[in-house]
């Protein structure tokens, strides 16, 4: 018996889209073809449930893999349900027509559980075009009088259905490859391929020689076969996790935390994530980019798939595995499925949960904080959705918890009576900032500063405006609020000062000396150790806006800064007290003006100092 059907014509330009434009890389088509053999075992286990007149029942459930690179022919096999001829001709001649699908429709009018189900034999199958000449599926029913029979075709207008011999039940399907595809022939690659693809099949996936040498072994299972993560985690011990975890990464140190997250709404998931100790990855590691690993029911889909997390979690490894989400998809399908924005939303709330359970313990969270933390702070800089669950994350340092970090939360704990707003400042790094004359009044006051020393917290506070009903304040900005000064710094501060007249004169040199350098000259009463700092002209963009575009190295003018001097300071006090024609006066007016462009950050030369503290310093030993 020979039987040709002709494609139909929409058919036939379909398949020509799916051989040369769904998928991006050609050795998918092993991972389709391994799918649909293990959905045909799993239709047949779940028929002998109630059905134990099967053909050929104690056959192995298994798939084996023959490559011959001599014939250039690869071979998959499986012991599944089988198919009759009907059945080939109604699965394989109309693209897209799932076999699998009419079973699972079946399952669920009997309310019985077929979450095992892997692939359909639709699309993915015809992937295998991609590297065949030709392609032959022989297949025998589990159906005790069934026949076999072979459905044969090249990809081409046309296939054709015979009759065959074949006595095992189950699906052979044997690939007559392409001259540039006989890579696929070869014993190695196709042990590699499952390996990657296809592990964690629960089917036992043997991979064979058509002509083995008289020395070699039995064959043994490629595949893991038990996928870790789809265990319950009470069943699965802390060694298991640990040895996953560096198989999966290559990295042999510990990871800080291990989630093993199973959820069934809004999206069905399993998930097995780790908190590595670095971001950076280990001289071993092959990692190539981010991304957790996606399988769907436990075949890989995508090595790096970075859709599933926000940006600031790419430091998560591990793999996520659906249900929900169609294999027979191409890269470029899954990322558009509204599926991975459920599985990403869902996955982003369990890590942010795991972290606030995470920081409970000081001691564990120190450690993940010094490591990774930057990570929160670039989330709450780019993601104004969950700022709200990232902010009692973050950690800082402070002027009065320069050791230890601290969080808001503890923060807002200390605050002073009366105090209202969440004081902070803005450095390029941990040691400067600490010195900077902003904190003067807030240091002689009582009153504890955040330093925010990082490149990304400029960037972050344009996200968070309130912690707890608490405004972020800079206590940089000119125009921030005092806190009230306590009786004993505002009269130490009024007994020290210049009178108004001699101050005033000192104002007029700094002016003249300085010139357009400025926008202007003027004193304050926040400086008590300094002699002086440099604040923002009003109307001028604010200090975090600011550093941003120097950071970006955007094309910007910076606003000319006013230069407010401290009257009780003893360099303002000794200035004063120079003779208008005092050789070293214009010098020391120099010096006070570029120390505060340095503290700041914005001294463009700081190297031209050198010359003049060195005339400083030989006035001194005159």
């Amino acid at each position: 018996m020979e039987e040709k059907v002709q494609f139909k014509a929409e058919i036939r330009q379909l398949l020509d889209i799916l051989i040369h434009s769904l998928y991006t890389e050609r050795e998918i088509f092993l991972r389709e073809l391994v799918s649909n053999a293990s959905d045909a075992i799993n239709q047949l286990r779940f028929e002998q449930l109630t059905n134990q007149n099967v053909h050929d029942k104690d056959a192995e459930l298994a798939i084996t893999l023959t490559v011959d690179p001599d014939e250039k022919t690869l071979t998959i096999k499986d012991s599944g349900i089988g198919m009759t001829a009907e059945q080939l001709q109604e699965n394989l001649g109309t693209i897209a027509r799932s076999g699998a699908r009419a079973f699972l429709d079946a399952a669920a009018e009997r309310g019985e559980d077929a979450s095992d189900i892997i692939g359909r034999f639709g699309v993915g199958f015809y992937s295998v075009f991609m590297v065949a000449d030709e392609v032959r599926v022989t297949s025998r029913s589990f159906q005790p009088d069934a026949e076999a029979a072979t459905w044969i075709s090249d990809g081409g207008d046309e296939y054709s259905i015979v009759s065959a011999d074949q006595q095992e039940r189950g699906t052979t399907i044997v690939i007559k490859l392409k001259e540039d595809a006989t890579e696929f022939a070869e014993f190695f690659k196709i042990r590699q391929i499952i390996k990657q693809h296809s592990d964690y099949v629960e089917f036992p996936i043997y991979v064979v020689k058509a002509n083995p040498g008289e020395d070699e072994a039995a064959p043994e299972p490629v595949n893991q076969q038990t996928a870790l993560w789809r265990k319950s985690p009470r069943e699965v011990e802390a060694e298991e996790y640990k040895s996953f975890y560096q198989q999966l990464t290559f990295d042999f140190q510990e990871p800080q935390h291990t989630i093993h997250y199973v959820a069934d709404a809004p999206v069905q998931l399993y998930s097995l994530l780790f908190i590595p100790t670095s971001a950076e990855p280990g001289m071993m590691s092959i990692r190539r980019e981010d991304g957790l690993k996606l399988y769907n029911r436990k075949v890989l889909i995508q090595e790096y798939t970075k859709d599933l997390l926000p940006e600031y979690f790419r430091f998560v490894r591990g793999v996520v595995d659906s249900e929900d989400l169609p294999l027979n998809v191409s890269r470029e399908s899954v990322q558009a499925s509204p599926i991975m924005g459920k599985l990403k939303s869902t996955i982003t709330k369990k890590i942010l949960r795991e972290l606030k359970g995470l920081a409970k313990d000081t001691e564990k969270y120190t450690t993940f904080w010094e490591s990774l933390g930057i990570f929160l702070k670039e989330g709450v800089a780019t993601d104004p959705e969950q700022v709200e669950k990232l902010l009692p994350l973050l950690r800082f340092k402070s002027t009065t918890e320069t050791e230890a970090w601290t969080s808001l939360a503890d923060y807002v704990e200390r605050m002073s009576d009366g105090q209202d707003a969440i004081y902070y400042i803005l450095g390029d790094d941990a040691q400067s900032v600490q010195r900077s004359p902003h904190l003067d009044y807030f240091r002689k006051n009582g009153y504890e500063v955040l330093l925010f020393s990082d490149p990304v917290d400029p960037f972050m506070m344009q996200n968070a405006s309130e912690f707890d009903g608490k405004a972020f304040k800079n206590v940089a900005a000119a125009d921030t609020e005092l806190p009230e000064a306590t009786a004993d710094a505002a009269d130490e501060a009024k007994e020290d000062a210049l009178e108004d007249a001699s101050m005033a004169e000192v104002l007029v040199r700094f002016k003249s000396q300085l010139g357009e350098r400025v926008e202007d000259v003027r004193t304050t009463d926040r400086l008590s150790d300094s002699p002086a700092r440099l604040v923002d002209p009003e109307g001028a963009m604010n200090q975090e806006m600011q550093r941003m575009y120097r950071m970006m190295e955007r094309e910007f003018e910076a606003p000319k800064k006013i230069l407010e001097l401290n009257p009780s300071h003893p360099i303002v006090k000794k200035i004063a007290s120079l003779s208008s024609s005092a050789a070293l006066l214009d010098v020391l007016i120099d010096q006070v003006y570029d120390n505060a462009l340095l503290i700041e950050g914005l001294h463009p030369d700081p190297a031209s100092m050198i010359a003049r503290i060195q005339q400083l310093m030989q006035a001194v030993e005159s």
